[in-house]
């Protein structure tokens, strides 16, 4: 899996642009700045954009190149961000050390799904907040018909409503909706597709 990232990000341009994912863009704002963690940020466009909201920003990703590009873009942007490399599994953050989390397109394997979200959650102080966008079940369909859309290929590796409400019980809910959207961020994410999203407060 580190291999197909560092591949795709390692090619010239942003694999999914350089602007922030659109739900992330619209919930962020809404909340007072502190230290935020981003999973799976890639590229960086949406912990870039946190920076530039004010927030102190730690992102994380498999790939060697999307650090790269990260790091480039925040220069770019006059930003800065500490980024680290590594699996999920290996990485140790204090407890409650996090005031927000951006889950966006953190898709992981369905095996994993659940403990992964477990583990997250650890890292985030009563009263802080989620910010969730992925690709939900239902969008199988519109992945078949239009590949460019992207997004995992297993039932498992999606998302439901049930999931992400289970997952994060503990949480009082801003957001939880399922929706057909239309995406056009960068070269992998064009077209109709199926979301979860959800916005989350910590007890």
């Amino acid at each position: 899996m580190k291999q197909k990232w560092d591949e795709r990000y390692g090619e010239e341009g942003f694999a999914y642009g350089k602007e922030p994912n659109e739900f992330f863009r619209e919930w962020l704002p809404k909340f007072t700045p502190g230290a935020i963690l981003m999973p799976a940020d890639g590229e960086g466009r949406n912990g870039v954009f946190a920076a530039q909201q004010g927030w102190q920003v730690t992102s994380f990703d498999q790939s060697d190149a999307g650090k790269t590009k990260a790091l480039q873009l925040a220069a770019e942007r006059q930003v800065s961000l500490n980024y680290i490399v590594g699996n999920l599994e290996d990485l140790q953050f204090e407890k409650a050390s996090f005031d927000a989390m951006g889950l966006i397109y953190a898709h992981f394997s369905g095996d994993k799904k659940t403990q992964f979200h477990q583990q997250l959650d650890t890292y985030l102080k009563p009263g802080g907040v989620i910010i969730f966008e992925a690709f939900s079940k239902k969008h199988l369909g519109f992945k078949v018909a239009n590949p460019a859309v992207g997004g995992p290929q297993q039932s498992d590796d999606l998302y439901s409503i049930e999931e992400i409400a289970t997952d994060f019980g503990n949480y009082d809910i801003l957001l939880l909706q399922e929706e057909e959207i239309l995406l056009n961020e960068g070269r992998f994410h064009i077209g109709k597709g199926a979301v979860v999203r959800f916005v989350g407060r910590k007890k």
